[in-house]
């Protein structure tokens, strides 16, 4: 009787000690279930895209391995994964030929534009070619259409975003200062140059993250995440030829502040 009371006891301790190192793994059953059942899509310009990081997947839209959204999907290994942002990208275009990418199942939306309807591309060129007038002229240009018709552009189009995706978290992501201010800039803009883009860049951000959070969408701001690594720095993460995120840059500022922006996801 006594070698019987002594086996169940010891039975029993056995299955307590068992049942106690399983609650770990069961316990992390959720988190990796949560994790495998997101589906990501990235949408957005060539600042989503990689434009300048290398290693592109689809030359025609620079989509790059090193650009953020890519790195977050080796990362996480969500269920599933559209890469539809493209290099020259306007809101029309998104509109026109990313948006199909979402669907009632998406769970997590990535979006950076706005940069290429505000005329970008002519702004610099005229801010690095041109005089500091000229450069202000296009700023200011910029900047008329960034406070004038840039918001209602941008609320159509997280209303669609909304729309077909009903369920997802959607985070926008905001443009870094391309330029350290103040000091030399060898072979760069001019300090009030540098200070003048910088300042169409606050602009236009503000102006993003207003409509995002009036969408009830998250926004991730890129200038903190590159400040200290703007062009004209020791160590910078844009390129000062194609004034472009580095895949340094992808990985050490835009990826972080995107997860962070994610959260659970």
């Amino acid at each position: 009787m006594r070698l019987s009371t002594s086996r169940t006891a010891t039975a029993a301790l056995l299955a307590l000690a068992l049942a106690s190192v399983a609650l770990p793994a069961s316990a992390a059953s959720p988190a990796g279930t949560a994790a495998a059942a997101v589906e990501y899509v990235a949408l957005g310009d060539s600042y989503a895209s990689g434009t300048g990081a290398g290693s592109y997947s689809d030359a025609a839209c620079t989509r790059s391995r090193n650009a953020y959204p890519a790195l977050w999907a080796t990362a996480n290994r969500p269920a599933s994964f559209a890469f539809v942002a493209c290099g020259g990208a306007k809101i029309p275009d998104v509109l026109g030929s990313q948006v199909g990418a979402l669907d009632e199942d998406t769970t997590l939306v990535s979006l950076s534009i706005g940069g290429n309807d505000s005329g970008f591309a002519s702004t610099m060129l005229s801010c690095q070619y041109s005089t500091q007038s000229a450069c202000e002229r296009a700023l200011r240009t910029a900047g008329e259409y960034v406070v004038n018709e840039l918001p209602g552009e941008l609320d159509s189009l997280y209303a669609t975003v909304r729309a077909r995706a009903p369920h997802a978290k959607v985070v926008v992501i905001g443009y870094p200062h391309l330029y350290k201010e103040g000091g030399l800039c060898l072979g760069g803009l001019s300090s009030a140059k540098r200070t003048a883009v910088n300042q169409g860049s606050d602009l236009l951000n503000d102006t993003i993250a207003g409509r995002a959070a009036a969408a009830g969408f998250a926004f991730a701001d890129g200038r903190p995440a590159f400040a200290g690594h703007e062009i004209c720095t020791g160590d910078a993460w844009i390129s000062s030829t194609n004034v472009h995120p580095t895949a340094e840059g992808h990985e050490s500022a835009y990826l972080p502040a995107f997860t962070a922006a994610a959260g659970s996801h």
